[in-house]
């Protein structure tokens, strides 16, 4: 066999493939056609205003064809800035934003200036499986904070887990996979945390449009020198439909921002053109269309809650923004579950251990729900077919 990198063999293949190969050679009546609640991104394209400003970009502007800035064109920047200023009370510039290619790489980016070979970083359980991946390939030790019975996780545990290998806490709000809503003095208390001892404090808020919650999440950009602990990650993806455009960002420190340069140089050396371009007409015109969009997931989240929550036997832990966190009632473990739930129900799902370290017994006990592309009725039906699910 030709050389191979270890930590990269060691890593899990990507769950949503995997689970996407679960429906090879299966076919679905047409009045019982798969309900797919495995990933989290829109299905829809985006806008056709912001499709048309893609296009005539495509068509009328040469420098969308072209290489732009490291880290990202200047207008999505202080767009970014200004925004995020706005709405967590902070005073930030362009100069702190970055653009990558999707939030995925926000974080490969950050952590690539973080941690290295031996050392370690702090993640809640459940994580977001592309992390856990990420550091993995790394070659840095991900030590897991398993969340409460209200699936939020606690800074004194934390406390307790930190070595002097220690480098980071991440904190994904709203959660994925829970779902689950952070309150604004608990990621305060990690903050401190991370302060204390000398730790950035990484908050990943992908799905921060669709916060149930009116007001700032949290009031960390305007702590005084909030560039030394605090980076913040966004997607445009989940907001403005431009999963297949791969647009994200970061909020961190100047100093910070010049070492993923580096990295973000050399694996993509410059954002897409025509994504940032619609990402920046989508911020600029799409406000009301986003509050609709907004509007439609929080009634989404309320019909999960009420048909989850009502199944006999099934404990719905949590759901927020695209997700919920669901405990089957059956002797089997989920990654079980989930495979036999596309022949039996028809519905295609993540087993919980797709989000927990392999000795984690609340893992087989879970799976996440992402119901985001889902309306009511199809969640009444989703009920419907796990009620009728037999151990």
């Amino acid at each position: 066999m030709h050389p191979l990198n270890p930590a990269l063999a060691a890593t899990f293949a990507p769950p949503v493939m995997e689970a996407r190969r679960w429906l090879d050679g299966v076919r679905f009546a047409p009045d019982r056609p798969l309900i797919n609640v495995s990933q989290a991104a829109p299905v829809d394209p985006p806008p056709e205003g912001l499709r048309r400003a893609i296009a005539e970009a495509a068509l009328h502007r040469p420098e969308a064809h072209l290489y732009g800035p490291v880290l990202g064109n200047t207008d999505l920047r202080d767009a970014v800035a200004a925004q995020f200023s706005a709405a967590y009370g902070g005073a930030l510039s362009g100069s702190h934003v970055a653009i990558t290619q999707g939030c995925n790489q926000a974080f490969c980016a950050v952590m690539a200036t973080l941690a290295g070979q031996g050392d370690q970083v702090i993640v809640p359980t459940p994580w977001y499986f592309n992390h856990k991946m990420w550091l993995d390939m790394a070659g840095v030790t991900t030590v897991p904070l398993p969340c409460g019975a209200d699936m939020l996780p606690d800074p004194d545990h934390a406390a307790a887990l930190i070595t002097p290998a220690t480098r980071a806490i991440v904190l994904v709000t709203p959660n994925n996979p829970s779902g689950a809503e952070y309150p604004a003095d608990l990621v305060g208390r990690f903050y401190d945390l991370a302060q204390a001892h000398g730790l950035a404090l990484v908050v990943d808020e992908t799905y921060r449009d669709f916060d149930s919650r009116t007001g700032a999440p949290h009031n960390l950009l305007t702590r005084p020198d909030w560039d030394r602990v605090l980076i913040q990650l966004y997607s445009f993806s989940k907001a403005y439909r431009l999963t297949g455009h791969r647009v994200g960002a970061m909020v961190a420190g100047h100093d910070r921002l010049a070492q993923v340069e580096k990295f973000l140089d050399t694996v993509a050396i410059s954002p897409a053109q025509l994504g940032q371009i619609g990402a920046v007409w989508g911020m600029t015109n799409l406000q009301e269309w986003l509050a609709g969009e907004r509007a439609e997931i929080l009634a989404r989240r309320a019909a999960a809650a009420s048909a989850l929550g009502a199944l006999d036997g099934w404990r719905l832990k949590s759901a927020g923004a695209y997700f919920a966190w669901l405990e089957h009632p059956f002797a089997e473990s989920s990654a079980v579950l989930a495979r036999r739930m596309v022949r039996d129900a028809g519905v295609l799902a993540l087993p919980g251990t797709m989000f927990t370290p392999a000795d984690d017994p609340t893992g087989p006990r879970h799976l996440r729900i992402a119901f985001a592309n889902v309306d009511a009725a199809g969640i009444a039906v989703l009920a419907g077919r796990l009620a009728g699910l037999s151990a």
